[in-house]
């Protein structure tokens, strides 16, 4: 019997830091359209089956049986040789996730699938997105958002920055921009049209 499963719209959804990446994936969680969150692998692989590789490269990170980030942020942040060696590790097993789920919405049929990453121009992968969806918003407004943040410090927030594409190079390059710097409402109702716009192409 002949397979009549297509595979779904993929939309890369990415944006620099505290540009509102999260809220706006909820957005579109909302109307139900499936989401992998590269942010949330990481987590799983941290809790999971990258502790046992990094305990090789850093054993210090390892606390509890599970890989701490903040640790190993120490250990990479400003270090870009451990930072080479991190992303070597855990970016293939990051890829094997986000195949998974490509996979899992094909067969379920899904005619949209969303890929948040927030790295997605930044790594030089090729990822499999028909279109780019970029957050964005004014950068006091952003500043303001990440050093409310746990955690976070200037200077943090200024290494974060540095190794990010400016957003406006991240605009330029995608092909829907979202500003989420005015009300909730206006940012779902630019999700609305995005979603619209990519089941459209479908459709063609």
């Amino acid at each position: 019997m002949a397979d009549n499963k297509q595979k779904p719209v993929v939309l890369g959804l990415t944006g620099s830091i505290a540009t509102g990446k999260s809220t706006v994936a909820r957005m579109f969680a909302k109307r139900d359209i499936p989401i992998y969150d590269a942010d949330k692998a990481v987590h799983e692989l941290y809790a999971g089956e990258a502790v046992e590789a990094m305990r090789e490269l850093f054993p210090d990170a390892i606390i509890d049986g599970k890989i701490d980030r903040t640790a190993l942020s120490k250990q990479v942040v400003g270090q870009p040789k451990n930072l080479a060696k991190l992303e070597a590790l855990i970016h293939p097993m990051v890829q094997d996730k986000m195949h998974q789920f490509l996979a899992q919405a094909a067969e379920k049929n899904e005619k949209l699938a969303i890929l948040e990453i927030p790295l997605l121009f930044e790594t030089g992968r090729s990822y499999p997105t028909d279109f780019i969806a970029v957050t964005f918003c004014d950068p006091d407004i952003q500043k303001q958002r990440a050093l409310a943040r746990d955690g976070m410090s200037e200077e943090k927030f200024n290494a974060i920055v540095a190794r990010q594409m400016p957003q406006m190079e991240k605009r330029a390059r995608a092909d829907f921009e979202i500003d989420t710097g005015t009300s909730l409402e206006a940012t779902q109702s630019a999700v609305d049209e995005i979603i619209k716009a990519c089941l459209a192409a479908k459709a063609h």
